[in-house]
């Protein structure tokens, strides 16, 4: 078994890192907040002072942080200085592609392995240890990295170089933005034009408008018993968190030239919805603003 240094314990990170402490992996844990870290103690894993005193003789290090910003800090600051010779790091957040890019190369030149390894699955893969991981970073740096991300997920897949998870990861949850807002109109439509949503969706859901939205996320509640709109919309996944998904995959564009009418569209709906009190909601939540029944908090 190995000793890994888990940062970031929110709430994608508290459960990975409890999957990681049940497989028998010595797990030393932590996060600004001290609640999380006794949350992460009571899952397993052992508390530590400080990210530094985390990684100091640990084996792998895995981060979930919230922004670029907070990645390269951690990295510069505590991980690189502090981390035993050759040891595996995996950052699991979802941030910006050059700052991915940057990390690693700079992991690279200080001889630790590193990949950049964002996720898809939401709190409740998090905990049932279901994620898909998208994995950027050389082969060498994969195959180490796939034993300890496999705990974690159920599909842990090679998207290329430095940067390519990060890339995928935008790329997805641009299309999940989207995919999700016309499966919200169609319902609401649909609604309106005296149609039963049960039978829309039992309609739908075999025909050419099924998506991942409506057969495994239904936005409205009945239909799939698993999806948050049957716990009155708490996430999930949350607006903020698609909210900041959609703002990397429009930098993403503009730096690249890309053409995203769509995904602009999307950002868009989704700052308005933000806006109007919906930030702590599921992110399909965004029925109730189409549909006209939301009333801001």
């Amino acid at each position: 078994m190995a000793t890994i240094a888990f940062i970031g314990l929110g709430n994608m990170g508290s459960g990975m890192c409890a999957n990681l402490a049940k497989a028998g992996h010595d797990v030393r844990a932590f996060d600004l907040s001290a609640a999380a870290v006794k949350r992460a103690e009571s899952a397993g894993a052992k508390g530590a002072a400080s990210a530094a005193d985390a990684v100091m003789g640990a084996d792998a290090v895995v981060t979930m942080l919230p922004a670029g910003k907070h990645v390269r800090a951690v990295y510069e600051g505590e991980v690189f200085p502090n981390a035993k010779p050759g040891a595996l790091m995996m950052d699991c957040s979802t941030i910006d592609v050059a700052t991915a890019r940057s990390v690693g190369e700079a992991a690279a030149a200080k001889g630790f392995p590193f990949v950049d390894a964002p996720v898809s699955g939401g709190v409740a893969g998090a905990e049932a240890g279901t994620l898909t991981f998208m994995v950027g970073g050389p082969d060498d740096a994969f195959s180490k990295a796939e034993e300890f991300l496999s705990i974690m997920g159920k599909a842990v897949i090679h998207a290329g170089d430095a940067g390519t998870g990060q890339a995928a990861k935008i790329c997805n949850n641009m299309l999940l933005g989207i995919t999700m807002i016309g499966t919200c109109e169609a319902f609401a439509l649909a609604e309106k034009l005296g149609l039963d949503q049960q039978r829309f969706f039992d309609i739908a859901s075999k025909a050419s408008g099924q998506s991942w939205s409506m057969t495994s996320y239904c936005p409205v509640p009945g239909p799939v018993e698993a999806s948050p709109a049957n716990r009155g919309y708490t996430p999930g996944f949350a607006t903020a968190m698609m909210l900041k998904d959609l703002k990397l995959a429009m930098d993403a564009a503009a730096t690249s030239g890309a053409t995203t009418p769509m995904g602009a569209q999307a950002e868009a709906l989704y700052a308005l919805f933000d806006n109007l009190g919906g930030r702590d909601a599921d992110f399909s939540g965004i029925y109730k603003l189409l549909q006209g029944s939301w009333k801001a908090e």
